[in-house]
């Protein structure tokens, strides 16, 4: 499903199996989920056997990936990508930085978030557009927008190493024409970084219960 959403130049894979044998983690990214439940072992196992796929679609050998500060995947030299999983879908992609700057993915349930979320992650100017949208009950509209703040933070955290907070990015939605579960996505920031874009330009897509959107950034696209 996330390939319907990112061009031919990253790699990518997933998956709808919730569990991955534990054992197929190289030993240093099995001490990183050491003492954690087995349910949160077997989707960290399931998402970077995702990863493992991805790297053998662009030519290069298995390698573990560790986690950096705030849980930033740690890529093989020379790449860049992004690992999502939630509840029934796990999925990696990976390109090479001389190609791509950054890449940002999320899948999430096409739920409704709780209340006391949604107002937490929303901007005024979000919630007055979405009041005002066309109703669809295919599409919770909440979730998707998480979803692609998500993508928005995963994309802007390896080139920065700052945080960036939810009411820093004013997400706006689009549908494709002819569809009402597919489109595209533009991420204004509040905050500015050396470098980096005032605005973002993402996709989205609703299918199989899954709100998923990414953001690809290309090598050299900047301010």
């Amino acid at each position: 499903m996330i390939e319907r959403l990112l061009p031919p130049n990253v790699a990518c894979a997933d998956t709808y199996e919730t569990d991955a044998p534990p054992g197929s983690l190289y030993p240093e990214e099995a001490r990183l989920v050491a003492t954690s439940v087995d349910k949160r072992r077997h989707e960290f196992a399931a998402v970077r056997a995702c990863a493992r796929r991805a790297m053998g679609d662009l030519g290069l050998p298995p390698a573990p990936v560790l986690r950096g500060h705030r849980g930033m995947p740690l890529w093989p030299e020379g790449t860049v990508g992004s690992m999502t999983h939630c509840e029934g879908y796990r999925a990696a992609a990976l390109a090479w930085s001389s190609e791509i700057r950054a890449v940002g993915i999320d899948a999430e349930p096409n739920e409704p978030l709780p209340p006391d979320v949604w107002g937490m992650i929303s901007l005024p100017s979000e919630r007055a557009r979405m009041s005002t949208g066309a109703q669809d009950p295919a599409v919770h509209w909440d979730r998707l927008l998480f979803s692609a703040k998500e993508s928005v933070f995963k994309t802007w955290y390896p080139l920065t190493r700052t945080e960036l907070d939810f009411d820093e990015a004013d997400i706006s939605f689009r549908r494709r024409p002819g569809t009402t579960t597919e489109g595209t996505f533009t991420a204004d920031l509040f905050r500015t970084a050396p470098g980096m874009p005032a605005s973002y330009e993402g996709r989205w897509l609703i299918d199989d219960g899954f709100a998923v959107t990414a953001i690809v950034l290309p090598a050299g696209h900047a301010a």
